[in-house]
């Protein structure tokens, strides 16, 4: 018991040595929920709207790098592709591919913000979507009933109460859907009664604070309180389209009301010939590089070392001992040693001299039964003429005499079973 006592703490004290060197530390972050990305098949990915739009002839990129590779990709148009930006991302814009994007859209491109505003799905939680907004769009959002008065009487997400749930991060019981309606005709929304999002927390509601040297059209608003939910601007020769709903188009809502119709049509009224559409998964941790937090944020790696720390802990304790034990060879057993004497002739002893053996003391007891001397050769007529004895079973017996002295192989087994029947037939 001691020395497994002192096994495990020098095992304990070479994993705290291991842990010191190699663990790598970092800040607590909140748990993401599944992010919207092309490869998503949960209720929050976009995967549903990629492969319906290839199924309808539609070329689609998962673009898995950051802004500025969209000017260097010699496959891609350069005017007439439509990328879709869900907001808030995970790995922040920098200000190169920032500006990349603005000549990008500028030369004939239209830009589509899908920003987590007015909905709040699960995987929203982490993030700043203003300034994520902000920075695409150069547009900035206020509480929509701070520049319009109160909000509404049954208004119940301006309340103190909803703010301090909003606060908690507390989950809804269930996804609380929100209805986008048109506010007049405009191409993006023909054919379009209404959209459906939904909010797995919380959310509020926000306006467009229109910057003094811009312009931005609101296409349409939220049924249940008023507020502009979908917005457009021109840049350039290109557009950018704001979207209060971020899951618009995701897994959940593509199929309801007439939301496939709105992405049909935006993608229909953007794209050119043999324009593209393109989703932005590289900010959603979807990306072509090595990822070392996302490496040691993956709950898979803990696991495999949990794993292979028991392991290691039962091997140290269970399979190794700091002396070793003496061990006492046991003696053969009789049974033992004729087995193993039986294996060694069975490998060199050839079948037809076994048989031929078999058949001598067969007859050496045959002959002693019978009270004579077998000189003249095996007695086959006395044996085929005998009362007890099958004819049958004498001839296969005989048959098997002229293998063995033939050098022809003879199944031993059966021929020993044949003699011990025979000779119990002549002692009855």
């Amino acid at each position: 018991m001691r020395e497994r006592l002192t096994t495990l703490l020098c095992a304990l004290g070479a994993l705290l040595v291991f842990v010191t060197l190699f663990v790598r530390g970092g800040p607590v972050e909140m748990p993401r929920s599944a992010p919207p990305t092309t490869g998503e098949r949960g209720d929050n990915g976009l995967l549903a709207a990629r492969n319906w739009l290839e199924l309808e002839g539609i070329r689609t990129v998962s673009l898995r790098e950051r802004f500025d590779a969209l000017e260097r990709r010699p496959t891609l148009q350069r005017s007439g592709n439509l990328l879709i930006v869900t907001t808030p991302v995970v790995n922040a814009f920098k200000t190169a591919e920032l500006r990349a994007l603005d000549r990008w859209v500028r030369v004939g491109n239209t830009l589509l913000v899908l920003a987590a505003l007015s909905d709040r799905p699960a995987w929203s939680l982490a993030g700043a979507v203003h300034n994520d907004v902000h920075a695409l769009t150069g547009l900035e959002f206020v509480p929509w009933y701070a520049g319009s008065g109160p909000a509404p009487q049954g208004a119940a997400r301006g309340s103190g109460a909803r703010r301090a749930l909003d606060a908690g991060f507390a989950p809804l019981p269930e996804p609380l859907r929100s209805t986008l309606v048109a506010n007049r005709p405009h191409p993006y929304l023909s054919g379009v009664d209404s959209a459906l999002a939904f909010s797995d927390f919380p959310n509020e509601s926000w306006e467009v604070a229109v910057p003094r040297a811009g312009f931005v059209l609101v296409l349409a608003h939220q049924r249940e309180f008023g507020e502009g939910v979908l917005w457009v601007r021109p840049a350039g020769s290109g557009t950018i389209i704001i979207s209060a709903f971020s899951s618009l188009f995701s897994n959940r809502a593509l199929g309801l009301a007439d939301n496939a119709r709105l992405l049909a049509n935006i993608v229909s009224a953007s794209l050119g010939t043999n324009g593209s559409v393109l989703f932005d998964d590289a900010h959603q941790g979807l990306t072509a590089v090595y990822d070392p937090a996302k490496f040691y944020r993956d709950p898979r790696l803990y696991a495999t070392l949990g794993v292979l720390l028991a392991v290691w802990l039962a091997w140290v304790l269970g399979g190794t001992q700091l002396r070793p034990s003496s061990v006492r060879a046991a003696a053969p057993r009789e049974a033992e040693l004729v087995r193993v004497t039986g294996r060694f002739l069975a490998r060199v002893l050839r079948p037809a001299a076994a048989a031929r053996r078999l058949f001598e003391y067969f007859f050496l007891r045959l002959q002693r039964l019978r009270g004579c001397r077998l000189d003249e050769g095996p007695p086959w007529d006395w044996l085929e003429n005998h009362p007890r004895l099958s004819r049958d079973e004498v001839r296969q017996l005989r048959a098997w005499y002229a293998d063995a002295y033939s050098e022809r192989r003879v199944p031993l087994q059966r021929l020993h079973n044949l003699i011990v029947r025979i000779e119990r037939q002549l002692a009855a």
